[in-house]
């Protein structure tokens, strides 16, 4: 069978190096002056992309350090797609691409990819992980799908990153209907946990290191660490009655009670005592809201160990600590004396020391922390994101890791970091502002160089290989397989319980090759679970099958030229043609196999498993 007419123009073409020659960008500060001098407000990302590409180029100039080039487009093109829409691109995309000669091509394509419905789900299966990877509450993973489902809505309409944030610290309601709940639920609303997270998460700081003691490494103290717990004491996650099906609900404990079925003493013995003789025994207690706490009573109250309680022995038991259901208000715990309440906190912000009003409920409170947390005047809440961010998409962050910036770690290209946070802010935290910028710079779009641990050369001169995440390679094998997305078809089933049952396809992968996107990536490896799925997995091995209408069949039965045959392949599985060399030993495997649909399966099957089908190049 003949090749289409497009692969052989396409072909015809790139001998004469019209491909992949084309200019990227187009640089409108040819003449700028300084970033200062100009209102990042009015400055499209393109512009500013420019601006950090200068600032990059001037540092690594100083330290002779040579800057890769820019990559091919085809590499570009896999690349960028991957990263802003979570996918590989399909074979029409790379031809048109290629032959575009538009010198803008690859900003509309950035555009266009950001404003598509993929941008918004890959993102917001990023944060995802963010939030559900470190989840102290395993209930809350019932809710990972309605928070994506949540998140994608709010990524698709570009709320800004401050509104996002504001609403997960805010958020009440049941978490199966509403997706903001996700972080407080996946930390069952303890304070502590969630101001680690609340810090962490939003401002880059691992203030948790003070929870028993000053920071070992920071400026941080202890006392800061529980003012910033103090916001959060009045979260309570609680099965929802009103639901029809087995559901949670985030509420605000506003009034300080105590507990069901503990009333004062005095009316427990009015209410109890059946013979009037002053004490409570457990037949008179058995069908009373205590019945089924009365043993535990006795063990801490029976001083004289008779089996039955006094009204002096009662008023003797010690009310509740902050760790228990009743109290509204914090209190930090006093290491000398563990069994006790501890000393009452009250809520203030660690960067800027401000405190919200004694007299707030619950949601006004944290409403307080959201505005500080969110603040322009608040250095850490763009940096912090900025840094993610800049790390997610090239690989390496201004600071490693990125969930451990502070007063007390240097930044690497400052001024870049600098530049992008103000110009993040100035657009009111736009989040899709900041993902067209970053992957407009040519520190984005270089070629990929080698860099191992004892590397000391700065960092953004070349490009870096990054292991994919799991739904960006459950996307990639179901596009190179044409299968599709099972997980799609099961939206409106039962949510996923901790057991793992109910989840679709996509779910069961992700538990297999997630990871916590806070990891470094030279601590991000594959394991030996994954290499066995990927080699013997039924979802790729049947998918493989040449004799059946797969992908890799329909390639067969269309092209009889083995050499145009093996192009395809790799163009639908590696996005891109195979060199001469890879392209000769294929030809040659198949002719020694001589069975032609058993050596595409193998190669097809290499293709799957090798580490660049894994990795963005």
């Amino acid at each position: 069978m003949r090749p289409s007419p497009m692969i052989l123009f396409v072909r015809a073409l790139a001998p004469a190096g019209i491909l992949f020659l084309l200019p990227a960008t187009v640089s409108p500060f040819a003449q700028a002056g300084e970033p200062q001098q100009v209102e990042l407000r009015s400055r499209t990302a393109s512009d500013v992309a420019v601006w950090v590409d200068k600032l990059i180029a001037k540092e690594l100039h100083k330290t002779g350090t040579d800057l890769a080039p820019q990559t091919s487009d085809e590499d570009f093109l896999r690349r960028v797609t991957l990263d802003l829409a979570g996918r590989l691109p399909v074979p029409a995309e790379s031809t048109l691409f290629g032959i575009d000669p538009n010198p803008r091509k690859r900003m509309k394509l950035i555009d266009r990819l950001v404003a598509s419905d993929q941008f918004a789900e890959n993102w917001a299966r990023y944060w995802r992980d963010v939030i559900f990877f470190r989840a102290t509450d395993k209930r809350s993973r019932r809710a990972q799908r309605t928070f994506e489902l949540w998140m994608t809505e709010q990524l698709r309409q570009n709320q800004g990153w401050d509104e996002i944030t504001t609403a997960l610290l805010t958020a009440t309601g049941d978490v199966t209907e509403n997706g903001e709940t996700a972080l407080l639920f996946a930390h069952g609303g303890q304070a502590r946990e969630l101001a680690a997270e609340t810090s962490r998460i939003f401002l880059g700081i691992q203030i948790q290191c003070a929870n028993c003691h000053d920071h070992p490494n920071d400026v941080w103290k202890r006392e800061q660490f529980h003012q910033l717990a103090a916001y959060f004491p009045r979260i309570r996650i609680r099965r929802n009655q009103d639901s029809d099906r087995r559901s949670f609900e985030v509420v605000s404990l506003d009034i300080n009670r105590r507990r069901r079925g503990f009333p004062k003493p005095a009316v427990l013995m009015r209410r109890l005592d059946a013979n009037n003789d002053g004490k409570l025994t457990r037949t008179e207690t058995k069908d009373s809201p205590i019945g089924k706490v009365f043993d535990r009573l006795l063990r801490r109250a029976d001083t004289d160990q008779d089996q039955v309680l006094s009204i002096a022995e009662l008023k003797k038991v010690r009310p509740p600590n902050n760790r228990r259901r009743g109290t509204i208000e914090y209190f930090m715990p006093d290491l000398s004396d563990p069994s006790s309440r501890g000393r009452r906190i009250d809520p203030v912000f660690f960067v800027d020391q401000s405190s919200p009003q004694r007299d707030l409920k619950d949601v006004e409170r944290r409403e307080a922390l959201a505005r500080s947390v969110t603040s322009t005047k608040n250095p850490w809440f763009a940096r912090a994101f900025v840094n993610r961010i800049w790390a997610e998409l090239l690989g390496e962050g201004f600071y490693m890791p990125v969930d451990d910036i502070g007063p007390e770690r240097d930044a690497a290209f400052p001024e870049v970091l600098d530049l992008l946070s103000a110009g993040f802010t100035a657009n009111s935290h736009d989040i899709k502002w900041l993902f067209r910028t970053i992957a407009g710079t040519d520190a984005y779009q270089r070629e990929i160089r080698a860099r191992d641990a004892s590397d000391t050369t700065p960092p953004f001169a070349s490009a870096v290989p990054i292991r994919l995440r799991a739904d960006q390679i459950y996307n990639a094998m179901t596009n190179a397989l044409g299968v599709q997305d099972a997980g799609r078809q099961r939206r409106k089933r039962r949510p996923a319980g901790p057991n793992g049952r109910n989840r679709s396809p996509r779910a069961r992968f992700a538990a297999l090759f997630g990871f916590d996107p806070s990891t470094p990536q030279q601590d991000t490896t594959g394991t030996i679970p994954q290499a066995l799925f990927m080699m013997n997995s039924e979802l790729v091995n049947n998918r493989i099958r040449s004799d059946r209408n797969t992908r890799l069949g329909q390639i067969l039965r269309r092209f009889d030229d083995n050499t145009i045959a093996v192009s395809e392949l790799y163009l639908q599985v590696l996005v891109r043609e195979p060199s001469e060399k890879e392209l000769k030993i294929s030809v040659e495997y198949i002719r020694q196999v001589n069975d032609r649909q058993e050596a595409f399966e193998d190669l097809m099957w290499s293709l799957l498993n090798s580490s660049e089908f894994l990795t963005k190049r």
